[in-house]
């Protein structure tokens, strides 16, 4: 196994590059609580497997031939395809934690009016602070993913798909495709977390109007003081009857987010050599 890596280094560090940068940005794996051991295991891993698929001869990889002897030693250039190579599993990694960010922001819309605004606390998922209903949405959202085996889905076939169809160059030749790409994809992110959380909004919404008219119409009743409870109670409650639509919503958003990204790679690999 040594003979061979040590014999296509120039290949295995490329399909490296791209592989370690892909799990320093992906959720879950990019947790502090990994150790840093287990994710360059993991890298070496991966790039074992796919470096024998990937050629100087033919494929996206041919462009990088000139950069390296046939001796094996490489020139200055090479760290830029380094960095290039790492850049391409950057935005692989950062649009599915996009797509996550969306069911974390969603939970951050409704929390000021169930009155969890102050609870916020470290989220060791997404690695910022964040309030226990993203927390929660974004717990259930990588069971999901989890369970619909999504990641073997990204590696086996995203992360595969990429070496047979991009290089570096093509983030360069192919600007203006990303910048729209990510630019959607953070439209995409507010948009869906408007759409998860507009129904809990709404009702919520609703329970305050009443409260306050109640409240001006009787004011001995004092409804103000059980408005947390209840608020936080009819929450759970619209949560808990939506689950089911949320999770087949959560579905069709990772099957968005893969679907646009072939969409990119197909683009990038026109007039990639």
């Amino acid at each position: 196994m040594l003979e061979r890596i040590v014999s296509n280094a120039p290949i295995f560090l490329l399909v490296a590059a791209r592989c370690f940068a892909l799990i320093l940005t992906l959720p879950l794996f990019s947790s502090r609580t990994i150790p840093r051991i287990a994710k360059i295991a993991l890298t070496g891993y991966m790039a074992f497997f796919i470096f024998p698929q990937v050629s100087f001869a033919s494929g996206p990889y041919a462009a990088y031939a000139s950069f390296i002897a046939k001796d094996g030693s490489f020139n200055l250039g090479y760290i830029f395809l380094l960095l290039g190579e790492g850049m391409i599993g950057i935005i692989m990694g950062f649009y599915i934690s996009m797509i996550f960010a969306a069911f974390s922001t969603a939970g951050q819309f409704f929390s000021f009016q169930m009155g969890f605004s102050a609870s916020e606390v470290y989220d060791a998922m997404s690695q910022v602070e964040n309030p226990l209903m993203g927390q929660y949405f974004n717990l259930i959202a990588m069971l999901i993913f989890m369970q619909g085996r999504w990641f073997q889905k990204l590696f086996l076939g995203g992360l595969v798909a990429s070496f047979k169809s991009i290089n570096a160059f093509s983030i360069v030749n192919h600007q203006q495709q990303l910048l729209t790409f990510m630019l959607g994809g953070l439209t995409t992110l507010f948009k869906d977390a408007l759409v998860i959380s507009l129904p809990i909004m709404g009702t919520l919404f609703l329970i305050n109007l009443a409260m306050g008219v109640l409240t001006k119409a009787a004011p001995q009743m004092n409804l103000m003081s059980e408005g947390f409870s209840i608020m936080m109670l009819m929450a759970f409650f619209i949560i808990t009857v939506l689950m089911p639509v949320l999770c087949d919503y959560f579905l069709d958003s990772f099957s968005d987010g893969f679907r646009q990204l072939e969409v990119l790679f197909t683009q990038l690999s026109k007039g990639t050599s």
